[in-house]
């Protein structure tokens, strides 16, 4: 009986190990495939992305004001009276010593020889307050003429500003009547001092006018480009995250190109204008960036691709004041 028992005994164990090392065989067995399936299920986040370019960038000033003739020069009769003729009209142009107005200096029961207005200087009458029946004196100017010396835009800096503000300083100019055009100029005339009333400071720009395009009167916008930066990485700032005292981007490996996968990059951001930012360091031209849909990444994260936006063009951007 004893023998007989302990043959039950042995078979008993011997079963329970198979069985044992079947149930850990299917276990195993069910983690793996659930790891491959996990591995086949990982989640693909859509996203936008664009190349880092190397260009320029440049911070202005954005001000505004109204063109007027460099150099202008009233015309004044040496006697009083009525206007009894004009010889010219708003636009004409005159020679230095051409007659502009005649004013007759008669009173009742005393007739004068009319007095005649020459131009003092070259160029072209862009006012002419004086008109026919109008009495005016020594101190009332009969026409305003235009010199020779071109056109610049008159324009006030709030004081907070003028350190930022230096002679030649390059400017831009866009006016409504030219829509999409830019216009050259430079800073040729700063002020010495500060208006105490509007705690602002004029400064002149001198405006390149080719085609005679521009005239006196026309308001312009006028971007003051306080500093450039030639040669440096640059890609739209919204392409940044910042967390956790960390500034960075994801740029994408597509060193597998069925899988493309995003990398954390860590960088340094330099000035930030118009929404376009200089990387100091941490990027390098050409690298692509997510720019929509990094929010929701991880280093390592897979991503698809659904649209390459198209780089930024080599043009500047700008703080407006």
């Amino acid at each position: 009986m004893k023998k007989t028992f302990r043959v039950i005994l042995t078979l008993f164990l011997i079963m329970l190990v198979f069985s044992g090392c079947q149930r850990i065989k299917e276990t195993y067995g069910k983690k793996g495939n659930a790891s491959a399936s996990e591995d086949q299920a990982a989640p693909v986040f859509a996203v936008n992305t664009i190349l880092a370019v190397k260009g320029p960038i440049q911070d202005y000033l954005a001000l505004s004001g109204d063109i007027i003739s460099s150099s202008t020069v009233d015309t004044y009769s040496d006697a009083a009276g009525k206007v009894s003729r004009l010889f010219v009209s708003v636009g004409s142009h005159v020679q230095r010593g051409e007659p502009v107005a005649e004013v007759d200096p008669s009173r009742p029961g005393m007739e004068f020889i009319p007095s005649l207005v020459r131009a003092p200087v070259s160029g072209t009458i862009v006012a002419l307050p004086a008109q026919l029946g109008m009495t005016v004196n020594q101190a009332v100017p009969l026409a305003r003429i235009s010199g020779s010396g071109g056109l610049e835009t008159r324009l006030f800096v709030a004081e907070r500003f003028i350190s930022r503000i230096s002679l030649n300083q390059p400017c831009e100019i866009t006016l409504d009547a030219y829509p999409g055009q830019i216009f050259r100029g430079s800073v040729n005339e700063v002020s010495p001092i500060v208006d105490a009333v509007s705690r602002t400071m004029e400064i002149r720009v001198g405006v390149e006018n080719p085609d005679a395009k521009l005239k006196a009167g026309m308001f312009a916008k006028v971007r003051v480009i306080t500093e450039r930066k030639d040669d440096i990485v640059k890609v739209p700032v919204s392409a940044l995250i910042s967390r956790f005292g960390e500034q960075y981007v994801y740029v994408i490996d597509s060193s597998n190109s069925d899988n493309p996968i995003a990398r954390k990059r860590i960088l340094v951001p330099g000035i930030i204008i118009d929404g376009i930012m200089e990387v100091s360091y941490g990027l390098a031209p050409n690298e692509e960036v997510v720019m929509r849909g990094q929010t929701l990444l991880d280093d390592g994260s897979r991503v698809n691709i659904v649209e390459r936006m198209t780089p930024l063009a080599n043009t500047v951007g700008g703080k407006q004041e």
